[in-house]
This record gives structure tokens, sequence and C-alpha cells, in this order.
């Protein structure tokens, strides 16, 4: 919906004759979704009005009303399409057979390169865009936080299983460190208005961090 992946290209040999079918427009609800997020990217730091995104959509406000009872279900939309993206992804990387250190590498990068390609949708990550808004919205991203350490808990808990490796600190603290630092990354990406990439320097800092994990 918003994730802004590479666009599809025709196969070779595809001649003039034998084009791709079109996409299928997107719904008016999916619009909304896609308006909403485009204008929390273009106004960091503000909050966004029913009366403005129904101008960016083209609709009137009653017609926004009909897909959606309130701003509050908007936004859970697009919480429930962070939600999709990260856990769908997450759980093709733990069934990978590949070593514990990589598949926490692997979901921390997940989130940051989500974070870079979505701005606007991470602000709703950090509770930027959540601010006067019911408290319903700040708990499921809370909540979403909390899967996202008990799936690096699990991963490291594991590991002492399958590879007969133990982390430096418990499972819990390293998992809250880990968290903890992909967290300050997104939580700069959104204060410098989107200036400093989540993903710049990750590498490195990866090597860095990855290296101290484990004994």
């Amino acid at each position: 919906m918003v994730d802004h992946e590479s666009m599809p290209t025709n196969e070779p040999g595809t001649s003039s004759e034998q084009k791709q079918a079109p996409e299928p427009k997107p719904s008016r609800r999916d619009q909304i979704l896609q308006a909403l997020a485009l204008m929390l990217e273009a106004n960091p730091g503000g909050r966004i009005t029913t009366s403005n995104l129904a101008k960016q959509v083209g609709v009137s406000e009653a017609a926004l009303y009909r897909h959606f009872p309130s701003k509050a279900k908007m936004f859970e939309g697009l919480i429930e399409f962070i939600e999709e993206t990260l856990f769908t992804r997450i759980s093709l990387i733990v069934n990978e057979e590949t070593p514990a250190l990589k598949q926490c590498e692997n979901i921390l990068g997940l989130l940051l390169t989500f974070s870079e390609r979505n701005p606007g949708i991470t602000r709703l990550l950090t509770g930027d865009a959540l601010a006067g808004e019911t408290d319903r919205l700040r708990q499921r991203i809370a909540l979403l936080f909390d899967r996202l350490e008990t799936q690096l808990k699990q991963i490291l808990r594991e590991a002492e299983l399958r590879e007969g490796l133990r982390t430096v600190l418990s499972a819990s603290q390293t998992a809250n460190l880990l968290l903890a630092f992909a967290d300050g990354k997104i939580s700069q990406f959104v204060r410098s208005e989107f200036k400093n990439k989540p993903t710049e320097y990750w590498q490195e800092q990866w090597g860095l961090l990855g290296a101290s994990l484990f004994r």
C-alpha cells in the first residue's frame, strides 16, 4: 500500500502487443490511507485534520466517514499495515535456517528500512503523530514494540539450544538493548524531519553491536 518498493518492469521479450495488464485501481479506503501517510510525511510535526485529508483525497468529509467512522480508525488502518508488513516478513526471517545473530540483524534491518521508506507512517511508530489522539492508538504501538522485543528475545534464547551460544547479558536485557538501538535511530529520523536516515551507518554499527552480544 505505502511501502515504496521498486516498480515492476516488463519481462524480457515482452512486445508492445503483449503489454501487462494495468494494476487494479486502489480502493477508496486505500486511497484515504495513502493520502494520510503522504500528509504525515509532508507535514512533519503537524497535525492532520479530516477537512484537509478530504481535500487531499478529493472527496467530502462525509465520504471519508463512510469508509472510516473516525480519524482514529484511519490511524488504526495504517497501524494494521505496519503490523502486517513487519510481522509477515519477520515470520519469513525466523523460519529461515540462518544463525541467530543473522536473524537479529535482518529483523532490525527490516525495521529501519521500513521506517526509511515510509517516513509518514514512522511518525506513528514514534508517537509523534498520535499526540492528542485516543490512548488506544498509543497502546497499540506499544504492543507492536513489545511483540518485536519478544521475537528478538525468543531468537536469543533459542540460540543457546540450537547453536550453543549464550548472550553476555540475559536474553531479555539483550533484546531490550537491540530494540532500543533501532528505536533511537527511528526517533532521530523523525526528529530530523526525515533527514537522518535510519540505515545510515547501520552496517558499521551492527558490526560492533553484533560482535558484543555473545560470549
